[in-house]
């Protein structure tokens, strides 16, 4: 029985023809700025977002450390949603590395409004407070269950921290599920954020790899910050590769992976042993089972199936669809989901 794997989109496995086309890329040292698919890569999403450079990097993590420590100095303080990727699932890295606190703000489905950040925003002549230097937002939302942020909320809350001299971080780990999703285009994000992350081994289907984007001096900065880091790569032309072949074959199929996300909620509501699922908009399906029943065993009787989900605690269980799982997966987790 074929394996359905509905973990996470970090899955996926490259196709025949990425692969073709990783090896046939032209490559060099990228440390010494000599590689010429990595150059392209980057100058590909720079020009998508509008913005003058980009920095490709190994992980997600990896930019989205390196944006924080650029935009703040140690002892400063940024400030997230309370579920935010940066502050829950990047070992703690924003406290070790760029020495600064984090101010968390309660939401909806990991998302805030420009007005929250007024009462998280720390009174800079208050010399016992940390100074407020930095607004980070991921969209879409992962433990949100793949939200979308509304397009006009972002831009007041871009308002918001130039009034107040705050820089404006996007962790865009999903942005183009969210693209996709919303029909907006990368450049309506350019204008509005200092440095976005991309992350191209998630929807996207590429094997490695994230993109800071932002200006010329931000990115000559992450490059010191990266090779600091050891996320200097030499030939890595080769995974650069598989991320253009990502954004030139796979974002408009992304629709499928949103599809096939509404039909598992619709399986999931209909199925007893599940309690609510929340509302579904891109590729990431979060629900509860009933309180009389162990979340383990649930997930114990769907890997029995062959079926893996992940569980992201506090009662959340998860499904996420990806490139790798088609029509008939789907159809086959309904139908256990029926007998369950």
């Amino acid at each position: 029985m074929e394996q359905i794997n509905l973990s996470s989109d970090t899955v996926t496995k490259p196709t025949t023809e990425m692969l073709e086309f990783m090896m046939s890329a032209e490559v060099g040292d990228d440390v010494m700025r000599a590689d010429p698919t990595v150059i392209a890569l980057e100058n590909k999403l720079a020009g998508m977002f509008k913005r003058e450079a980009a920095l490709f990097f190994p992980t997600g993590t990896m930019a989205n450390q390196s944006a924080i420590k650029i935009h703040t100095q140690p002892g400063d303080q940024f400030i997230c949603h309370e579920w935010a990727h940066v502050f829950n699932f990047e070992g703690g890295a924003a406290a070790w590395l760029s020495s600064i606190s984090s101010r968390l703000i309660k939401g909806d489905r990991g998302m805030y409004s420009a007005d929250q950040l007024k009462d998280a925003l720390n009174d800079p002549d208050d010399v016992h407070l940390p100074l407020s230097k930095l607004v980070a937002v991921e969209n879409t939302t992962n433990k949100g269950g793949g939200a979308c942020w509304d397009i006009e909320e972002l831009r007041r809350v871009r308002t918001f921290c130039s009034q107040h001299d705050l820089r404006l971080h996007l962790d865009g780990a999903r942005l183009f599920n969210a693209l996709v999703r919303r029909g907006e285009t990368p450049d309506m994000y350019g204008e509005i954020f200092d440095t976005i992350s991309i992350c191209l081994s998630k929807g996207l289907g590429a094997p490695v790899g994230s993109v800071l984007i932002g200006s010329n001096d931000v990115i000559n900065r992450a490059r010191r910050i990266r090779k600091a880091l050891g996320g200097g790569m030499r030939q890595a032309g080769y995974l650069a590769a598989a991320g253009i072949f990502a954004l030139d074959n796979n974002v408009e199929r992304l629709k499928v992976d949103h599809e096939h996300a509404q039909q598992l909620a619709i399986a999931l509501e209909a199925c007893n042993v599940v309690e609510r699922v929340e509302t579904v908009e891109t590729n990431i399906v979060i629900f509860y089972i009933d309180k009389q029943y162990r979340e383990e065993e649930f997930i114990n009787m769907l890997e029995k199936e062959n079926i893996i989900i992940s569980n992201m605690g506090n009662g959340k269980l998860r499904m996420v669809t990806h490139l790798d799982i088609t029509s008939e997966m789907i159809e086959r987790v309904e139908d256990v989901l029926k007998k369950l």
